[in-house]
Order: structure tokens, then C-alpha cells, then sequence
């Protein structure tokens, strides 16, 4: 019996030892993760650009939410900049993935915007470069991306979608919108792809808003509906403050139960010259 008792105890102290060290291992996988989650958003935050331009007669302001898909990062993107021939350069993306790969290709994504667009103004032209460049630099991810030109003094925008999310808009007389314009496929995929440019005339004041899918579609909520949510707060608030705008259409990401990252631009304009 004494013999018995002793084997028992053994037993149990050699369970509770390596219940300690499955414990320190769980805590060091943890500790591993978070450093990596961390790192990606200390990335992510140094890729997406620090301010935005404030342009003549054109206000813009983002809204960003990391969401984490269990403890992995996602690669949404935003960005705006002068061009040269006196227009403004708006883009947003989303990138297939949610990790440190993905974040590294949404930089290389909107490099490679950024750089194009030195060369020409076409959006399309901007995204068919874009794509044949990415697929160039063999990473096996892809990206949809909306990349739109808008001139101020003239009112004309030029805009091109790369399987992206649909932008909308509303004006100072009531109108407003889902642009349901002809797009391209995500950059990335198969190299040699046009991207149709749809242009029109905007005279009056009104609100541009771009998002990725984050805000608008997850299971809590179809795509339909989540934009027909955003183009009633774009109605409302086209002429406000676009940082508030933009804070309040992020808000919709929380209707749509998706775990996705959520960004939001707003473009909000004075109307040209000439109309007011």
C-alpha cells in the first residue's frame, strides 16, 4: 500500500509538470503572436499615409478601423495627393489576406499607384500599370482598389474600379447615388487587364465617399443594404465636416458583424467656381 500511495503521487506531480510546461509553451505561443500583431500594425500604420491634402475648394478625411480575423492584421488601404496636371488623386484598396504578406503588398500597392501616377492621370491607365506590376513582383496576393481624379476648378472626374467596392455620392440639390459603374478585375491576378474610366461633370457642392468591404457587407448584413445605409449618411451630411462624415459612415461596420478591417474616405467639394 505505501508503495502504492507513492506511485500515486509520482504520477500526479509528473502531471502537474507537464501541465506547467504545456502552459508555458501555450503563453510563449501567445507572446510570439502578439509581438507579430503588433509588428504588423506598427506596419500598417507607417504605410497608410500620416496626413491628407487640403486642397482649393476640396476637403478629405479618412476613418480606419484594424478588426482582427482571430489575431491576424488585414492590408486596407487609403490615400490622396495632388497630380500633375492640378487634380487630386483618391484611392482606397483591400488586400486578399490578414497578415504581415498582406500588409507588405497593400505598401507595394499603393506605391505603385502613387508612382504611376506620376507618369499618367488616367486612372485607368494608373491601374492596368499598377496590376501588370504587382503580378511582376510574383507575390501571389491580389487587391481590389478604386482610384478616382477629380479637378476642382473644372469639376470633372475621371474614375476606375478594380473589383472594389462602388463609390458613393450626393449633392447640394438632393441627388444621390450608387456609382454601379463597369469595373476591371483585382489588381494582381492576370497580367494585361484594361480598367474602364467612367468621367462626368460635377458643378455643384456634394460628398465623394469611398470604403472598402469592411463597412458595408458581412453577415450581419448584405452589400445592398450596407450601402444603402451609407448613401443615407452621405445624403444627410454631404455637406459637413468630412471628418465627421467619415466617423459616422465607419460607424455602419458595426450593423455588418464582419471581423474584416474597415477604411473610409470622403471627398467633400465646394461646387466649381462658376456655380456659386
Amino acid at each position: 500500500m505505501r508503495h502504492h500511495r507513492t506511485t500515486h503521487v509520482d504520477s500526479a506531480q509528473e502531471a502537474l509538470l507537464t501541465l506547467g510546461r504545456l502552459v508555458d509553451q501555450a503563453l510563449e505561443r501567445i507572446r510570439i503572436q502578439r509581438a507579430r500583431v503588433e509588428l504588423a500594425e506598427a506596419l500598417q500604420r507607417h504605410l497608410l499615409p500620416p496626413q491628407l491634402p487640403q486642397l482649393p475648394r476640396i476637403a478629405i478625411a479618412a476613418r480606419y478601423t484594424p478588426s482582427r480575423d482571430g489575431l491576424d492584421v488585414g492590408g486596407d488601404w487609403y490615400d490622396a495627393f495632388p497630380m500633375t496636371n492640378g487634380s487630386v488623386g483618391v484611392t482606397i484598396g483591400d488586400v486578399q489576406g490578414h497578415d504581415v504578406e498582406a500588409i507588405a503588398f497593400m505598401g507595394q500597392a499603393r506605391t505603385s499607384l502613387r508612382a504611376l501616377a506620376g507618369a499618367t492621370t488616367d486612372p485607368g491607365e494608373i491601374l492596368s500599370g499598377t496590376n501588370d506590376l504587382l503580378i511582376s513582383m510574383s507575390c501571389g496576393l491580389f487587391a481590389t482598389c478604386c482610384f478616382l481624379t477629380f479637378d476642382p476648378v473644372t469639376g470633372t472626374l475621371a474614375m476606375s474600379r478594380a473589383g472594389h467596392i462602388p463609390m458613393v455620392w450626393a449633392t447640394a440639390s438632393g441627388s444621390s447615388d450608387i456609382v454601379l459603374d463597369r469595373g476591371g478585375p483585382p489588381l494582381g491576378i492576370l497580367p494585361g487587364e484594361t480598367y474602364p474610366v467612367t468621367r462626368r461633370r460635377l458643378t455643384e457642392p456634394g460628398s465623394l465617399v469611398l470604403v472598402t468591404d469592411g463597412v458595408v457587407e458581412g453577415p450581419s448584413c448584405p452589400l445592398e443594404k450596407g450601402l444603402d445605409e451609407v448613401v443615407q449618411l452621405v445624403r444627410g451630411g454631404y455637406d459637413g465636416d468630412p471628418d465627421r462624415l467619415a466617423g459616422e459612415v465607419i460607424k455602419v461596420a458595426d450593423l455588418t458583424g464582419h471581423r474584416d478591417d474597415a477604411a473610409v474616405l470622403v471627398v467633400r467639394y465646394a461646387g466649381i467656381p462658376s456655380a456659386g
